[in-house]
């Protein structure tokens, strides 16, 4: 409430100085700011709530989005709400598409080029998450964010990582359901780690930033290995950024939606936010 008479008070100086034939600098009209890492995290978790609660310190930023989109045409003002949930997806994605993107570029998923293009002459943008480039790593395709939050989780763990399965996969492994269609997804070997060594690896890949589970081959057509999704990776497929949210509301990514059965780690940050803690 108190930044939005800020702002107001702020626009009305403007106008009365413009009246006034007074010189009205460009920074007196500031714009206000979505903050990118908390939309892509309620892009990743109400659309997997049962309700329409707000993701904490996210409504201002969604507002803003919801009203650029609405204002766009490709959202109904009913749903102008805060809540980044299935209809506001639907909405960014059809944005998207506008700008002529396709496949996994239009998810609904926001990007910095098309949340930057959005709020053209309505917001700016801060706290930007980038994926980085494309490089190979323990000789799989990964980002270079996703790249630098295993090398740290390494570090955690006290041992380098064997994967199996990298990123940017389409059409990979059957069973991983198109989850490495984009960036952000890793599956990881345990072969060679006892069941304690396995719920340790989980839990330095959830402190740094990853939403991992040690998967069974009683859960599915695989063996034993990590699953781990990259938290807040802008260029996650949809079935990634949806296990993201299962994560952060304590289900185990998988379709049963089944509780997590990982190490607990508290708070759940993404890799920005590690970084700014430790």
């Amino acid at each position: 409430m108190t930044k939005q008479i800020s702002r107001i008070v702020v626009a009305m100086f403007a106008v009365l100085a413009t009246v006034a034939g007074m010189p009205v600098a460009a920074s007196a009209i500031a714009l206000p700011a979505v903050d990118m890492e908390a939309v892509l995290k309620a892009a990743q978790i109400d659309p997997r709530r049962a309700d329409s609660a707000i993701t904490p310190g996210s409504k201002d930023s969604v507002l803003l989005v919801e009203q650029a989109l609405t204002a766009k045409g490709l959202l109904a003002g009913t749903y102008v709400d805060g809540h980044f949930g299935t209809r506001t997806i639907d909405a960014y994605a059809a944005y998207q598409r506008s700008l002529g993107y396709t496949g996994i570029d239009a998810s609904g998923l926001p990007g910095q080029t098309s949340l930057r293009s959005l709020g053209e002459q309505r917001y700016t943008v801060v706290k930007v998450v980038t994926a980085g480039t494309k490089v190979t790593y323990h000789g799989k395709l990964m980002n270079s964010r996703t790249k630098a939050m295993l090398v740290e989780a390494e570090r955690r763990f006290g041992s380098a990582f064997g994967v199996t399965q990298g990123s940017y996969n389409p059409g990979g492994t059957p069973a991983s359901a198109g989850t490495h269609d984009g960036g952000g997804a890793l599956d990881l070997s345990v072969s060679a780690m006892t069941t304690t060594q396995r719920t340790n690896a989980a839990r330095a890949l959830r402190q740094a930033g990853f939403a991992a589970w040690v998967r069974t081959p009683a859960q599915g057509d695989w063996g034993y290995h990590i699953h781990a999704i990259a938290l807040g990776d802008p260029d996650q497929s949809t079935g990634a950024y949806h296990q993201s949210g299962d994560y952060y509301l304590g289900f185990n990514g998988l379709a049963n939606r089944g509780r997590d059965d990982g190490p607990l780690v508290s708070p759940k940050l993404t890799w920005e936010e590690y970084q700014r803690v430790n």
